[in-house]
C-alpha cells in the first residue's frame, strides 16, 4: 500500500504502524547501526507506480526504513512524499544491475552506483531482518 505521507495524519501512523510495527526505539536502533538506508536513485518501477516519480526526467530518489515486521520505502516526487508500506511476508528482493523490490504486484529498481554500494550494508541488515521474521513464523513446512 502507497500512502501520501507529505503532511503528517494520526490516521496513516496507526495504520503504518499496525501494518509494519511502530518505530525501532533510539537503544535498538544504535545496537542495530542504523535503521535506514541512504537515499538510492531509482533506475525503474513498475507501470502501476509510474504516477509517484517525477514525470520530467529528473532523478527520482527513494530511501528504506526497517520497521519490526517489515519496511518502509519513502519515495520523493518534489515536494510530496510518498511511503511503501511492505510487510515482510509479502518481500521480495531480487539482486539484478543494482536491486529490486518486488511486493503486492509492484516493483522498484535500483541504480547500481556508490550510494547504492554504500547501501549493502543496509541491505544485508535487511535480509536478515527478513530472516528472522520467517523463522518466528516459521512458514516453510
Amino acid at each position: 500500500m502507497i500512502l501520501d505521507t507529505t503532511h503528517a495524519n494520526k490516521d496513516q501512523t496507526q495504520l503504518i504502524n499496525d501494518l509494519v510495527g511502530k518505530p525501532f526505539g533510539l537503544m535498538q536502533s544504535i545496537k542495530m547501526k542504523g535503521i535506514g538506508s541512504k537515499r538510492m536513485m531509482i533506475a525503474d518501477v513498475s507501470p502501476n507506480m509510474k504516477h509517484y516519480l517525477n514525470s520530467i526526467d529528473d532523478i527520482n530518489y527513494a530511501n528504506l526504513e526497517l520497521r519490526p515486521i517489515g519496511v518502509l520505502i519513502r519515495i520523493n516526487k518534489g515536494l510530496k512524499n510518498y511511503t511503501w508500506v511492505i510487510p515482510y511476508y509479502q518481500l521480495v528482493i531480487y539482486k539484478t544491475n543494482g536491486s529490486s523490490i518486488h511486493a503486492q504486484g509492484k516493483f522498484i529498481q535500483f541504480r547500481q552506483n556508490t550510494t547504492f554500494k554504500e547501501n549493502k550494508a543496509f541491505f544485508d541488515k535487511l535480509l536478515d531482518e527478513k530472516v528472522k521474521y520467517e523463522a518466528e513464523f516459521n512458514i516453510l513446512p
